[in-house]
């Protein structure tokens, strides 16, 4: 028991354990959950912030396009306003313009005037060449404007992308004049390439109307246009949305894209920045979080440790105390350490030593007073025991002899009975069997008469097989001969072929004369020729049934031979049926004598049989009379072992209790007292 208890401790967990392994992982679960919020919350900040930063950089690039462009603008219609107050004449209106030649760093070449009539005016020192004016674009877009304004960005002469603002004349003379200016797009790709604000950001200037890119940081990207198979992600994406007029910040692939009009044109500004970028330092306060966290891990768990620790140090007494009483000892003394529930815990594990002290040792006196009684009860039921033993033994020896009487007398009967109808079968089965034999008799004198016949019918068969292989032979003969007269044939038609062929060379001697013989000569020879195949064939024929006829003949001396040795087997099988059949009747003559026999053991095994049945009924009346006599004494024995039985069982009940309450460590109440 000391061994089974000593197992039992070394798996038990201690509270403190099972309270840190409960309460840590809820804590550590706490704190990463605490820290995921965190971290997704300060992402959802930090994209916010990024896009209001994003948006707020690309209203300030588009801001800087509107004003350079609206500054340049007022540059050029102040000059239309002049010239249009001026109404000058050619050469006034070139000196006009000769003055802002250089004066605008954006437009160096000025404003220039360019008519329907194809003349185009421009100040001196202008690099300027246009030979058909009413033909350029910016032209035609001038003659449906009254003020300045922009149009489509296009290449010029030199090469490079320029936007030209242009603006109709109203002018007093007959002809129509556009007033117009160039202006380079390198500012503007200043401006979208270096204004942005943002940290790591880019940006893009689109022309919605042809979907070209106006500036890029690359270069190579630049006059192309986008669309939805670029290759690029964010231009893909970019021209999904413009061309959906969907100019929303939002994510593409990765990034933050905002967008921006430039007012004043069909321009879109287009500004991204990557997720990568922006989460950066979300990333880094993940981490920061997560070792906050893991540090708090710590020094929660040292904490819980200790408050643990403090809390449960009484039960540690309290548990020593039990496992001494698990090992049964009674001997402690529990002492109450404190007013909680621990202390009021400790009173009650004493009270009950105590009084578990009390009842071990009533139990103990209990059951020496027991053990004495047992040991009376058993002497006396020995006693018992053996007088009805000895009763019993006798009786029984009698219930078997009588038992064996009973079973040979049934068995004699049974013997008999099974005897009688034995020899009633047998009986039935002999007359049966003499009917068959008798039948068999019969048969046996049919199956020789046919086996005669048999033979007979073979020998006519033997004879008509030698008939059939002379007739062949005969054929075999008369083949020969023809095959003769064939050979004789095709020697005739050889020699008359020959003589056909002198016949044709002796009618090409004599010319014209012999050229009636000449045919006929080559008739015969044809004649002669189909003969001698003839004969071939014939020969062939004839060639081919003499191989049958022998192939015939062999097989027919085979059948000969067959039925030659078919018939010596009927003679001998014709001798086994005689033999059979004296066998039979010689069978069928002791077969009436067995008849005769069994019908005398019929009769003697139904007066066994009846005898043995008297027998019996009498033999049973005695065994159950014997029965009845061992019931009683066995009950009469059976009852005494029941009373030793529980003598005993009461003996060993006093003993547990004794080796029982001997396991625990005990003082009489007289000592606990004193």
């Amino acid at each position: 028991m000391a061994k089974q208890v000593k197992e039992k401790k070394e798996k038990v967990m201690k509270i403190k354990d099972k309270l840190l392994l409960l309460i840590i992982p809820a804590v550590i679960v706490m704190i990463i959950v605490l820290v995921v919020i965190s971290s997704i919350l300060s992402k959802n900040r930090m994209q916010e912030m990024a896009q209001a930063n994003l948006e707020s950089s690309i209203g300030n690039q588009a801001d800087n396009i509107s004003s350079w462009l609206s500054e340049n603008l007022e540059n050029f219609a102040a000059v239309k306003k002049g010239i249009e107050g001026m109404q000058p004449d050619d050469e006034v209106l070139v000196q006009y313009l000769t003055s802002y030649v250089g004066s605008n760093t954006n437009s160096p070449n000025g404003v220039y005037v360019a008519s329907n009539t194809g003349a185009v005016f421009c100040g001196n020192g202008a690099d300027i060449s246009i030979s058909n004016p009413t033909e350029q674009q910016w032209f035609k877009e001038g003659l449906s404007r009254v003020n300045m304004a922009y149009g489509r960005p296009y290449k010029n002469a030199d090469g490079q992308y320029v936007i030209s603002a242009s603006g109709i004349i109203k002018s007093n003379g007959d002809d129509i004049r556009v007033a117009a200016a160039d202006v380079t797009l390198d500012q503007i790709t200043i401006i979208v390439n270096s204004g942005v604000k943002m940290k790591n950001a880019s940006s893009f200037l689109v022309d919605t109307d042809d979907m070209m890119i106006l500036a890029h940081r690359d270069d190579s990207l630049v006059s192309t246009t986008i669309s939805d198979s670029s290759n690029d992600p964010i231009i893909k994406g970019a021209y999904k949305k413009i061309s959906a007029g969907d100019y929303a910040t939002g994510e593409i692939s990765g990034y933050t894209v905002a967008f921006s009009e430039i007012s004043g044109t069909n321009w879109v500004l287009v500004s991204y920045i990557a997720d990568s970028i922006i989460l950066a330092d979300i990333q880094k306060l993940g981490l920061i979080l997560f070792g906050v966290g893991a540090i708090a891990v710590v020094l929660i768990t040292i904490m819980i440790s200790v408050i643990i620790g403090r809390v449960v140090r009484p039960i540690a007494s309290i548990t020593q105390n039990i496992s001494a009483m698990s090992d049964g000892d009674f001997t402690i003394e529990v002492a109450k350490e404190s007013n909680d529930e621990i202390g009021v815990m400790g009173e009650q594990v004493g009270r009950f030593v105590v009084l578990m002290r009390k009842m071990l040792s009533s139990i103990s006196d209990e059951s020496d007073k027991l053990k004495q009684e047992s040991d009376n009860s058993d002497r006396v039921s020995k006693d018992m025991f053996d007088a009805s033993q000895s009763q019993e033994n006798a009786m029984v020896n009698l219930k078997n002899t009588v038992d064996e009487l009973a079973l040979a007398v049934n068995e004699i009967a049974e013997n008999a009975t099974t005897l009688a109808m034995v020899v009633s079968d047998t009986r039935e089965n002999s007359n049966q069997a003499n009917e068959s034999m008798k039948e068999t008799v019969e048969i046996s004198k049919q199956g020789r008469a046919d086996m005669e016949q048999l033979s007979i019918a073979m020998e006519g068969i033997k004879n008509s097989n030698d008939a059939l292989v002379d007739s062949i032979n005969q054929v075999g003969k008369a083949s020969e001969e023809i095959t003769k007269i064939v050979g004789l044939i095709a020697e005739i038609a050889d020699e008359t072929n020959l003589l056909s062929l002198n016949a044709s060379i002796e009618a090409a001697r004599a010319g014209e004369a012999g050229k009636g013989f000449a045919v006929v000569a080559t008739e015969i020879g044809k004649l002669a020729q189909t003969s001698a195949d003839s004969a071939d064939n014939i020969a062939s024929l004839i060639n081919d049934v003499g191989k049958a006829i022998d192939s015939v003949v062999a097989q027919a001396e085979n059948s000969a031979r067959n039925i030659e040795a078919n018939s010596e087997l009927i003679g001998t099988a014709v001798e086994t049926f005689d033999k059979i059949y004296k066998n039979i009747e010689k069978s069928n003559e002791l077969l009436d004598l067995m008849i005769q026999d069994v019908q005398k053991v019929d009769e003697v095994s139904t007066n066994v049989a009846a005898i043995s049945e008297e027998q019996a009924a009498s033999a049973d009346e005695i065994l159950e009379t014997s029965k009845h006599m061992v019931e009683q004494a066995q009950s009469i024995t059976s009852s005494s072992q029941d009373v030793a039985d529980n003598s005993h069982e009461l003996a060993n009940t006093s003993q547990t209790l004794t080796d029982y309450v001997q396991q625990f460590k005990i003082v009489k109440e007289d000592d606990y007292e004193s």
